[in-house]
This record gives structure tokens, C-alpha cells and sequence, in this order.
């Protein structure tokens, strides 16, 4: 009982925190209600069909422009990560809000863990069902490749998504 009495203590000494973590999650939530779905249908019918990512938009930009513009995106996917991570403790939307900042930064092997993610059936069912939806083409999606080694795949006995 007494860590229930201090608990309430802190969170009652940081009430003007807690208040701007609630208001923030609130935020994040009803904004990726809204730009999830938005964003789905953006996605180019074939950004799956290669093993490797397409060139981005700002590619053949200035370099100077392109870095600033990679940096920020990685800044916001670094601080909507710690955020999720934060709100799985915290109210609001933590495993979406850390999918949303994991997808915005880059790192190798980001466009594989897309294609995985999106051959899951939950996800891919969904992506498709939101495409349909918005009359957009369902995604290409490439078969994954068969592991290099030798040893199983920990994937194997997973069904892909077929839309």
C-alpha cells in the first residue's frame, strides 16, 4: 500500500507533466488515425516487387537538402520511438507510435523488415482491405527468398499474404 501512496505522490507532484503526456498522446493517436490510412495508399503498387528500395524523392536533390531532410526524418523517427516507448507505460498508442518511428528512420535492412512485416496475413489483409477501400492497386508483393544457409528459417512455416 505505501507504494501505491507514493505513486500517487509523484504523479500528483508532476500533474502538469502527466496532463502535456496525455494531451500528446491523444495527438499521436487521433494523427495516425488519420495519416495511417492516408499513408498506406501512397504507397507505390510495387515498392514490394524488388528486393531492394526504391530511390527516394529527394535523391537526385542537392546534397545539402537531402541530408537535412534525412536527418530530420530520422530525428522525428528517433523521438516518435522514444515517445511509443514512453506510452507503453504512458495513455496512448505505444506499439503504433513505436511502428511509426521504426518506419520513418532508416537503417539497413529497413526495406526487408517492411516486406516481412507486410507478408504478415493481420497486416497485409488490413493494407490490402484500406487500398480497396480508397480504389488504389493492391500491393505487388515479392515472395521472399529462400534463407542462404542452410539451417531453417525461423519464417518458414509462416504463410505470405496473397492479396
Amino acid at each position: 500500500m505505501n507504494f501505491l501512496n507514493d505513486l500517487y505522490e509523484l504523479l500528483h507532484e508532476h500533474k502538469g507533466i502527466m496532463q502535456w503526456a496525455a494531451v500528446i498522446s491523444a495527438l499521436v493517436f487521433v494523427g495516425s488515425l488519420l495519416s495511417v490510412p492516408y499513408l498506406v495508399v501512397r504507397i507505390p503498387a510495387d515498392y514490394f516487387a524488388k528486393p531492394h528500395r526504391p530511390r527516394t524523392l529527394f535523391a537526385d536533390q542537392h546534397p545539402l537538402l537531402r541530408w537535412s531532410g534525412l536527418i530530420l526524418k530520422n530525428l522525428l523517427g528517433a523521438s516518435l520511438l522514444l515517445a511509443g516507448i514512453a506510452m507503453l507505460v504512458l495513455p496512448g498508442q505505444g506499439l503504433l507510435t513505436v511502428a511509426i518511428g521504426v518506419l520513418l528512420m532508416d537503417f539497413p535492412g529497413k526495406h526487408q523488415l517492411e516486406a516481412k512485416l507486410i507478408r504478415f496475413p493481420p497486416v497485409g489483409k488490413s493494407i490490402h482491405w484500406l487500398r480497396k477501400k480508397a480504389n488504389a492497386p493492391p500491393l505487388v508483393i515479392e515472395p521472399h527468398s529462400p534463407p542462404t544457409s542452410d539451417a531453417p528459417s525461423a519464417t518458414e512455416d509462416t504463410p505470405d499474404f496473397d492479396p
